[in-house]
């Protein structure tokens, strides 16, 4: 088994902190781990987009082929467009529909939504405002994750359990509110 995944955003949102969670479930099991990120301009709110190679068998490149992306995972709805070259004919996009604009020219919202939508997996969720309702404000990231779960090949617990090692040195609050932003996407999902 295999997964390709485009994990995508702006600087701040959190896209490095997915990568890691789903590392560390992918590295229990056993499983080869490869990524590549490019962080561009992130201080600045710029783009910050990670390749994820996952497989239980030998990975030879960090890089993903065009069209060959089993999933977009992105918390920007603006970032995951630019990514669709990438995307399998199978593939799914999941994105968060809050969009983060930090240029002048940022495209129409109705645009964007119509673009996502026509990718027959997709999944659009405002991942902010889910994660404001199980006070978990600071988690859209993990709201996303969530979302995206079912179409990862992890299970709940596996993720859980990564997401309570990773966070566990910043104390239970912590943790506790990335479980519920966790479970809160997994919700929508269902």
């Amino acid at each position: 088994m295999k997964k390709d995944i485009i994990l995508a955003g702006v600087g701040g949102q959190g896209i490095l902190t997915i990568a890691t969670i789903i590392g560390e479930a992918a590295l229990k099991r056993g499983w080869q781990i490869k990524q590549a990120e490019v962080h561009g301009m992130s201080q600045r709110g710029g783009d910050v987009q990670s390749h994820l190679r996952l497989s239980d068998n030998e990975i030879w490149s960090d890089l993903i082929p065009m069209g060959q992306a089993d999933m977009i995972l992105s918390v920007e709805p603006m970032e995951a467009l630019r990514y669709l070259p990438y995307l399998a004919p199978d593939g799914w996009i999941i994105a968060n529909s809050n969009p983060f604009v930090n240029i002048t020219n940022y495209p129409e919202m109705d645009k964007i939504y119509a673009e996502i939508k026509a990718i027959p997996n997709h999944l659009l969720l405002d991942a902010d405002n889910i994660a404001k309702e199980v006070k978990a404000s600071r988690a859209m990231n993990i709201v996303m994750l969530g979302a995206a779960i079912k179409h990862l090949g992890f299970s709940a617990e596996e993720i859980q359990a990564s997401i309570t090692a990773i966070f566990a040195r910043k104390g239970d609050v912590v943790v506790e509110s990335n479980l519920r932003a966790l479970q809160a996407g997994i919700d929508f999902q269902a």
